[in-house]
């Protein structure tokens, strides 16, 4: 499916210019026109704040603000003027831990450098057509960490009220994997 893109602002936060321009050209290839560029997180937030992007896309190691306390500040700051906002973080660093890292901050899409134009559209389909429901609780809010399809599931129900509904008594919570 193809998406107009003509009235969506998207936020590029990245500290390389060559790669910089590159999203940029990627970005114009499927429409967009209204793109807001900053060098660092730091002036990435100001950005944030003064032009309320659709979109942000930002690098993760950048300094003296990398892409990870970006995300946390538009997620948790009170002067963020929308919270909610899909962001996508690129990395060259895919190491798992990284990754868990990022969904924890609140990351909505997670981009592996090098990307192709294909990979980036996907993280922008799935943005809009594959939308999570955002969850905040204590130490975390943002998009919701599970992607799976709760139909799929067969194990044991893994929340204290699902417990309650439960018909069997031989099940303990003590029993269950809260992972």
């Amino acid at each position: 499916m193809t998406y107009s893109f003509e009235n969506t602002k998207i936020l590029i936060v990245e500290d390389n210019k060559p790669m910089l321009l590159l999203i940029k050209s990627v970005l114009q290839s499927f429409g967009v026109t209204n793109i807001v560029s900053a060098l660092d997180g730091e002036e990435g937030f100001h950005k944030f704040c003064s032009t309320n992007p659709d979109l942000v896309i930002t690098d993760w190691m950048m300094k003296p603000c990398d892409g990870v306390e970006l995300s946390r500040k538009i997620r948790n700051e009170r002067k963020s003027p929308n919270q909610y906002v899909p962001i996508v973080l690129m990395t060259g660093f895919t190491e798992k831990k990284r990754v868990i890292n990022a969904r924890d901050v609140g990351i909505t899409e997670f981009l592996a450098k090098p990307f192709n134009a294909r990979d980036l559209y996907k993280r922008l389909h799935r943005i809009i057509e594959q939308p999570r429901q955002f969850v905040r609780c204590e130490g975390f809010f943002g998009p919701d960490r599970r992607r799976k399809s709760p139909e799929t599931y067969e194990g044991v129900k893994r929340r204290r009220s699902d417990m309650a509904d439960q018909q069997s008594s031989d099940v303990k919570i003590t029993d269950i994997d809260f992972r």
